[in-house]
This record gives structure tokens, C-alpha cells and sequence, in this order.
């Protein structure tokens, strides 16, 4: 009797242990807002340092986002979130999309869509973990609204 007490109280803190795991994983999320009253993990946009400036503009007839490579060194980063910025220097509404999804297929895979208007600046936040944790090192950007229209790639150095 007593050895199925204690082979049952394994199978459940083992169970216990493993459900800790996927919560850690989905832990924290992507918000989208303005510098002003956006946050990011308790964490207010305004307190945070900028990390990728991106902008969605025009050269001649092609539209792009600009930069078409971004490098981000995640090593000695003490925790805080990535704060990106997208600025749409188009005289037309612009998107932008970045997701892991070319890395893994899973339900939390990061994966934002934004649409911004003529001249307007909107901020991402991205918890630390939602990049150390994603299967691979790199993530897609481009614009949703201009399929064809060049994006680019996010780089980590884990």
C-alpha cells in the first residue's frame, strides 16, 4: 500500500514539473503600443531603451523595410525586453510582420502583424524570453499588406 502512495506522489510531482516547463515557455507575450502608455511584462515602453529601429519606406518604385538585416546580441543581456520601433515613411499604409515561424510551428510561436498609417510610429515589445527560448536564431519581417514588397531578418546571438 504504501509503495503505491509513493509511485502515485512521483507520477504526479513528475507530472507537476513537466507542466512547469510549458508554462515557462509561453510565459510573457508580444504587446504592440505606443511609447506613451505601451508595456511589455509590467515593464512601460517609455522606460525602456529602443533596440531595433525599423522603417517601412520607399526607394523608387519598390517598398521596403529598412533595415533588411538586423543583428541583436542576447548574450549579456540582463533580462530586459526588446523594444522595437517601426516607423512608416510611406505616403501609403504599410505593414509589418515578424514571426519565428520559419524556425517552429508551435501555437506560441512569436508572430505579430501591425498596420500603420502614413507617418505613424508604433513600438513592440518583446519579452526576453520569448526570443531565448524560440527554436532557432532567426526571425522573418516583412510587410502582410505588400506581399512582394522586401523584408528582412532578425538576427540573435544566443
Amino acid at each position: 500500500m504504501l509503495r503505491r502512495v509513493i509511485i502515485s506522489c512521483i507520477g504526479c510531482l513528475s507530472v507537476a514539473v513537466m507542466s512547469t516547463g510549458v508554462w515557462a515557455l509561453q510565459s510573457g507575450g508580444v504587446e504592440v503600443g505606443d511609447l506613451e502608455t505601451g508595456s511589455v511584462v509590467g515593464q512601460a515602453f517609455k522606460e525602456l531603451p529602443v533596440d531595433l529601429d525599423i522603417y517601412a519606406t520607399e526607394v523608387g518604385a519598390l517598398k521596403i523595410l529598412y533595415p533588411p538585416t538586423s543583428v541583436l546580441d542576447m548574450k549579456n543581456r540582463p533580462g530586459t525586453p526588446v523594444l522595437v520601433r517601426v516607423t512608416n515613411k510611406s505616403a501609403a499604409e504599410r505593414g509589418f510582420h515578424m514571426t519565428a515561424a520559419e524556425n517552429q510551428s508551435a501555437p506560441t510561436v512569436l508572430n505579430v502583424k501591425i498596420a500603420l498609417k502614413p507617418g505613424e510610429t508604433k513600438y513592440i515589445g518583446i519579452p526576453t524570453s520569448d526570443l531565448l527560448y524560440a527554436a532557432g536564431s532567426v526571425f522573418a519581417y516583412g510587410d502582410q499588406l505588400n506581399p512582394t514588397s522586401a523584408g528582412g531578418r532578425l538576427i540573435l546571438i544566443k
